[in-house]
């Protein structure tokens, strides 16, 4: 079998392409997700808290000074960035949990449904003598 063959066998199984697929719906989710923490629940928390803007939050731990050659930036602890991503992965994190305790129900209800049962042997041979009962 040649390199390109099985390589083509491995890409074409259906666990690759779904997680491929996983992949892609995920990156496009997450960035839903950082627009909806960034444009809607960042300014309403920071309004909460009395108006700050957390996207340049920020605690200065050391001034830079920019007369020098070349100039050196101030030295600055963002911490706003991490809060706004710390929101990211918990709006993420739910829908997952959500996702998945949905797909749960549904299974336990896929699995709570008897399946019919198939006949017996006896059954089945009974069914016949019936039969042949009808036809005389």
């Amino acid at each position: 079998m040649s390199f390109v063959s099985e390589f083509k066998e491995f890409a074409m199984k259906g666990n690759v392409v779904d997680l491929a697929v996983g992949v892609i719906i995920g990156a496009a989710f997450g960035k839903i997700v950082s627009a909806l923490v960034d444009g809607i629940v960042m300014p309403l928390l920071g309004l909460l808290v009395g108006g700050v803007d957390f996207s340049k939050a920020a605690i200065m731990l050391k001034a830079g000074d920019p007369a020098a050659v070349p100039p050196i930036p101030d030295l600055v602890l963002a911490y706003g960035a991490f809060v706004q991503t710390i929101f990211d992965f918990v709006i993420v994190a739910l829908a997952i949990f959500v996702a998945i305790k949905a797909m749960n129900k549904l299974k336990r209800k896929e699995e709570a449904a008897p399946a019919p049962e198939a006949p017996s042997n006896q059954e089945v041979l009974l069914g016949e003598i019936r039969d042949l009962l009808k036809q005389k």
